[in-house]
């Protein structure tokens, strides 16, 4: 009889009870819950520097304050005359 043929299940019998222990599944969704938080906070790190970006083709508005300048005063015995 054939090893391979319809009665050969004991490859597949081996491999299913090859290392899947209670810990190994528990390990394992804690690996994916893991991953999944980082995928999670990435997003939004993402999202929240997308909200604070700038614009672009917004205006911007500066403010600039003057100082006056001062005027000399003008003498009083100088008047305009006409030629």
């Amino acid at each position: 009889m054939s090893r391979g043929g319809v009665g050969g299940r004991g490859a597949r019998a081996q491999h299913r009870s090859r290392g899947r222990g209670p810990g190994r599944h528990a390990a394992a969704w804690l690996a994916r819950l893991v991953v999944l938080a980082i995928v999670f906070a990435a997003g939004l790190v993402i999202g929240r520097a997308f909200e604070s970006a700038p614009e672009p083709g917004g205006t911007q508005s500066i403010v600039r304050t003057l100082e006056p300048l001062t005027v000399p005063p003008e003498e009083a015995g100088q008047t305009a005359t006409a030629p």
